[in-house]
């Protein structure tokens, strides 16, 4: 699936604030009411979390994780690779104050 496409899905969930949509990288904030219908969209596309999760991360993953910053406690994080060495990935950072979520969403 192209970045567009899966930006187009979460623009349909009526973000509350677009903060950057370019052509490798997006980010938007989003109401807590709305965020079933926002993770619906993401694991729509990208399925299940890579993070957190059961399952052993890839060093792929790892790297990424280590790349962004690192990841904390409520944060998630999804990765789609086309096996065409594209890849996407998109995280949920929650708000300190309960009501918001930052999605970020980039092409690596």
């Amino acid at each position: 699936m192209e970045f567009d496409e899966i930006k187009a899905r979460i623009r349909k969930t009526e973000p509350d604030m677009m903060r950057m949509d370019s052509e490798n990288y997006f980010e938007a904030v989003i109401g807590h009411a709305r965020l079933e219908e926002a993770v619906c969209a993401l694991e729509g596309v990208f399925g299940a979390p890579a993070w957190p999760s059961d399952k052993k991360l890839s060093r792929d993953t790892e790297r990424l994780i280590k790349n962004i910053g690192g990841l904390r406690k409520g944060q998630t994080l999804y990765i789609l690779n086309d096996g065409s060495g594209c890849s996407v990935f998109a995280m949920l950072w929650p708000w300190q104050d309960g009501q918001r979520v930052t999605i970020k969403m980039s092409k690596i």
